[in-house]
C-alpha cells in the first residue's frame, strides 16, 4: 500500500490536540521563590490557534502535568477542552475525542515525549516537534522545523489549513 501524503493526511483533520510542556512551551519549568510555576508561551502559537478556531476547527490540551497557568492560557485562546494531570493519556485522549465529537483519524496530535507515542500511533496526523525525543519523531508523519514553544503549533496549523485551502481565513488581503 502506498504511503499517504501529508496533504492527504491533513484533509480530514477537524481537531488539534496538543501537549503543553515541550510543545506549547520549550519544556522549561520555572518556579518563583513562592513556589508559583511560570511558563513561556509563544505568541505565534496563540495567533495560530485563533486562526484555527476561525476556520471552525476544535482544539484541546492534553497534559500529564497540571498547572493553573495552562488553564489561563487555554481560556485566553478559546481552547475547548483542557485535560491536565493525565496519568493515562490513552483514556484522556478517548475523553477528548468524545467531547469534541471526532474520530481519531480526524485528529492531529502534537507531541514531544515518550508518554505521547501511543497517541501519535492512533491519531490521523501524528506530529512531533523538532526537538521531540527520537521515539516520537520516528512515529510522527510530520516533524516540525520549529522546536517546542517556538512556534511549532503555529507551523502545524499552517500546514493543515493550507492543505485544506483554509489558510486565508482571518488573514487580511489589504496592503
Amino acid at each position: 500500500m502506498a504511503k499517504m501524503t501529508l496533504p492527504r493526511r491533513c484533509q480530514p483533520i477537524e481537531a488539534l490536540v496538543v501537549d503543553v510542556d515541550g510543545v506549547l512551551t520549550d519544556g522549561g519549568i520555572i518556579y518563583t521563590d513562592r513556589g508559583d510555576e511560570l511558563k513561556v508561551f509563544h505568541v505565534r502559537d496563540g495567533s495560530g490557534l485563533k486562526l484555527w478556531h476561525e476556520a471552525g476547527k476544535r482544539s484541546a490540551i492534553l497534559s500529564g502535568r497540571k498547572s493553573s497557568v495552562v488553564e489561563i492560557r487555554a481560556a485566553e485562546l478559546g481552547i475547548g477542552k483542557v485535560v491536565q494531570g493525565a496519568s493515562d493519556k490513552r483514556s484522556a485522549f478517548a475523553e477528548v475525542l468524545a467531547d469534541a465529537g471526532v474520530r481519531a483519524d480526524q485528529v492531529c496530535f502534537v507531541a514531544d515525549d515518550l508518554p505521547d507515542v501511543p497517541l501519535l500511533r492512533q491519531c490521523g496526523l501524528a506530529v512531533a516537534v523538532a526537538d521531540a525525543c527520537v521515539e516520537a519523531r520516528e512515529v510522527a508523519q510530520y516533524v516540525t522545523r520549529a522546536p517546542g514553544g517556538r512556534g511549532a503549533v503555529r507551523e502545524v496549523i499552517e500546514v493543515i489549513l493550507k492543505a485544506q485551502g483554509k489558510w486565508s481565513i482571518g488573514i487580511s488581503h489589504e496592503s
